[in-house]
C-alpha cells in the first residue's frame, strides 16, 4: 500500500520520542502501512531532533520509508493524512493559566492555518499538547476547510504516563 504522512510535532521533547517507536514499527497504523514520518520541532532543538532522526534510522524499522526532521511549517504540514499535535508550551513555575493559553494559542493557531493551507483536506488530527481541549479547539477553528470532526484531543488520564497507549487507541477507531 501507498505511504501515509505522519506528523509529529514536538518531535524533540520526551512524550512525542515515546510515540516514535510505537509509530514506526506498526504499532499505531497496522503492520502492512508502510509511512513516511515527519517531525517538527522548533529551530533551537533542531540538535536534538537530529540525534532523533539518527536513532530512528538506526532501529531501520521496514515501514518507515522516509523520515524528515524540520523546523519549517510548510515542510511539515505539506500532505499530511495524520497529525499528532504533541508541542506545546508547558506550563513553568509561576505561569498563570491565561499566560499558558495565551503562549499555546499562538502555536496552535499557526499549526491550524498551517493544516488548512498545506495538509489534505482528509487529514486526521490528534492534539496531546495541554491543554489538549484548548488547544485542538484552537487549530480546527484554524483550519475551516478540515471537517471538524477530523480534530480529536487526548486529555490526561490515569496513569499519565501512557501517552503512547492512548494515541494507540485512538487511531483504532480513527
Amino acid at each position: 500500500s501507498e505511504p501515509i504522512r505522519v506528523l509529529v510535532t514536538g518531535a524533540a521533547g520526551q512524550i512525542a520520542y515515546s510515540l516514535l517507536y510505537s509509530i514506526g514499527n506498526g504499532s499505531v497504523f497496522g503492520k502492512d502501512q508502510p509511512i513516511i514520518l515527519v517531525l517538527l520541532d522548533i529551530t533551537p532543538m533542531m540538535g536534538v531532533l537530529d540525534g532523533v532522526l539518527m536513532e530512528l534510522q538506526d532501529c531501520a524499522l521496514p515501514l518507515l520509508k522516509d523520515v524528515i526532521a524540520t523546523d519549517k511549517e510548510e515542510v511539515a504540514f505539506k500532505d499530511l493524512d495524520v497529525a499528532i499535535l504533541v508541542g506545546s508550551m508547558p506550563r513553568r513555575e509561576g505561569m498563570e493559566r491565561k499566560d499558558l493559553l495565551k503562549a499555546n494559542v499562538k502555536i496552535f493557531k499557526s499549526q491550524g492555518a498551517a493544516l488548512d493551507k498545506y495538509a489534505k483536506k482528509s487529514v486526521k488530527v490528534i492534539v496531546v499538547g495541554n491543554p489538549a481541549n484548548t488547544n485542538c479547539l484552537t487549530a480546527s477553528k484554524s483550519a475551516p476547510s478540515i471537517p471538524k470532526e477530523n480534530f480529536s484531543c487526548l486529555t490526561p488520564g490515569y496513569p499519565r504516563n501512557q501517552p503512547s497507549t492512548n494515541l494507540w487507541r485512538l487511531m483504532q477507531i480513527l
